[in-house]
């Protein structure tokens, strides 16, 4: 799609089927145990019915979708590994190497890796937009057209060295605050590594200003392709009515940018786990 047919996607967003929603309220009332003893579990099973639109819900097709990017801002040293180990994890996910490969085979699901012009890292945000319109809507569109219809689950995450930092600019455009609220130790840089990339966040801030208060304008100035492709993901499952699980900060940044563009845009996420990361937690209080 091009780049201003985006938000042009915000709109007319599928709603839960109430009545498949009270159907699995009704059935949790008879079954034989206290009511809300199985906790969790409980709410998720009635909201996964209402974005399926069908009681009992189905677990039978489930797809797990990994975006990888590079990223221009690791030439500043931002993270503890080179950009090339990108390249190495999307290949161990292809051999089956990865820790996602043996969940994705315990639960029965279907694991794809995408690599997203790998030997082409976006451009430094603190000097220049990240991606330009035509990059910034391929990779979106990248990921809205990954998204096959008739699946029952949808679970999206990133490969992307350098992208936790990418992670922390893109929420501080979208919910401001100072760029050390967002930022954390990502794969493992040290104090001073933290520092170097508050540094890289508020840089980015001053030089792009005002023009970050759209939300996908911000995502092309400074987010990533990886991180558009989920965006675009997430949106594609919304109108195809599938539940998303979103996997950790990186992940809940990408989908910041459809909730800031239309408040209630991910009623059919919930977040998977909250990580160490300390951004992620912030980015879960305003998601």
């Amino acid at each position: 799609m091009d780049f201003n047919d985006i938000s042009i996607w915000f709109g007319n967003l599928p709603r839960p089927v109430e009545a498949a929603a009270e159907a699995a309220r009704k059935r949790d009332a008879q079954l034989t145990k206290p009511g809300g003893s199985l906790g969790r579990l409980e709410e998720l099973a009635v909201w996964c019915a209402a974005w399926q639109g069908r009681h009992p819900p189905r677990l039978d097709e489930i797809a797990i979708l990994v975006f990888a990017g590079n990223h221009g801002i690791t030439a500043r040293g931002v993270s503890a590994f080179p950009p090339e180990v990108t390249v190495q994890m999307v290949a161990n996910f292809a051999a089956g190497g990865a820790a996602i490969n043996q969940l994705a085979r315990t639960f029965g699901a279907t694991l794809d890796a995408i690599d997203l012009d790998l030997d082409r890292p976006t451009r430094d945000f603190t000097v220049d937009a990240a991606m330009d319109e035509k990059e910034c809507a391929a990779a979106f569109t990248a990921g809205f057209d990954a998204v096959r219809e008739g699946l029952d689950l949808l679970i999206v995450g990133e490969m992307g060295i350098g992208n936790t930092t990418t992670a922390a600019a893109l929420a501080c455009a979208l919910f401001g605050g100072d760029a050390s609220d967002w930022t954390g130790p990502g794969t493992g840089v040290d104090r001073a590594g933290i520092a170097k990339k508050s540094a890289t966040v508020a840089e980015a801030m001053a030089f792009h200003g005002k023009a970050l208060s759209d939300p996908v304008e911000a995502l092309r100035r400074v987010g990533g392709r990886e991180i558009a492709a989920i965006a675009g993901a997430i949106l594609s499952a919304r109108h195809k009515r599938i539940p998303v699980i979103l996997d950790g900060f990186v992940t809940c940044a990408a989908a910041a940018v459809l909730e800031k563009g239309a408040p209630g845009a991910l009623d059919h996420c919930v977040a998977g786990h909250l990580s160490a990361e300390p951004g992620h937690r912030r980015l879960l209080e305003r998601l």
